[in-house]
């Protein structure tokens, strides 16, 4: 009977990354690049929208910065439609749509991020954006 309450106390992988992922979208939409770190690992890489590579944490949140420090910009919104898990239970592919939201219209796609668990927590080891509007 312990083992069952224990077990319902544990966050399925899939909802502690979509719990991650909306307070990331939080996080941009009130412009806090600095708050966005811990959710990345150092050595991140990421692959915007119309293809341009930004390698390392350092990078990545200065980029936010930049978009931030222009008036035009609003937010950007990620939805997550399927979060699938490895065998292991330490990484996982997050995959869904996207919207960035600019004073002179929207841009939208799909994306997809790559999870890890280090020190009980998920965080960002690669992300992939497509631009397709």
């Amino acid at each position: 009977m312990t083992h069952d309450f224990v077990g319902a106390q544990m966050t399925n992988p899939g909802d502690a990354i979509r719990a991650r992922r909306k307070l990331t979208n939080k996080l941009i939409a009130a412009h806090e690049a600095l708050r966005l770190r811990p959710f990345f690992t150092p050595d991140v890489k990421l692959i915007v929208g119309d293809g341009g590579l930004i390698l390392g944490v350092d990078a990545v949140i200065q980029a936010f910065a930049g978009q931030f420090a222009d008036p035009a910009f609003g937010t950007y919104v990620r939805e997550t439609e399927r979060v699938d898990l490895d065998a292991e239970g330490t990484r996982a592919a997050e995959a869904g749509r996207w919207t960035a939201i600019w004073t002179s219209g929207t841009m939208t796609g799909t994306y997809l991020a790559v999870w890890r668990k280090v020190t009980g927590q998920w965080v960002i080891e690669s992300e992939l954006y497509v631009t397709l509007s």
